[in-house]
């Protein structure tokens, strides 16, 4: 299965790979950088940059700042990943910011229920926009 990940809601898409993956399916997701977190702006990044600022740059914690990763490591975070059907699930997801040369051709499925047009607020700020103000990315 291969998702396009723009415009759809992180919560909601972390949560439909996982389970996917639990069913043993193989599931690539592109356009990781489109993906978006509802919510105001401003608590959104400064709620990232709060976790960041917590850990040592020897020592950590560490936390991703770069879209893809952050965006698996959300996915981790709905899996048993300890356990080995957890380990497997996640071995079995693939995170891309663009969409790759290998898959350029494939049909690329959307998921409409996953949607950020469902989000009745309208708040909402991208993973590339949030790893541009916590980190390097995109500068």
């Amino acid at each position: 299965m291969i998702i396009n990940g723009e415009n759809l809601i992180l919560g909601r898409l972390a949560n439909y790979v996982a389970k996917a993956a639990l069913l043993g399916e193989e599931i690539k997701i592109v356009n990781c950088e489109k993906v978006v977190v509802t919510g105001n702006k401003a608590n959104i990044i400064g709620d990232y940059k709060h976790r960041i600022e917590r850990g040592h740059n020897v020592a950590g914690p560490f936390y991703a700042r770069q879209p893809d990763k952050l965006l698996r490591r959300a996915i981790r975070g709905m899996l048993p990943y300890k356990v080995a059907r957890g380990r497997d699930a996640y071995s079995r997801i693939f995170c891309y910011n663009q969409i790759p040369d290998a898959l350029k051709n494939a049909d690329l499925e959307t998921v409409d229920m996953l949607n950020i047009n469902r989000n009745k607020a309208g708040k909402f700020v991208t993973l590339r926009t949030v790893c541009k103000e916590i980190g390097d990315y995109g500068r």
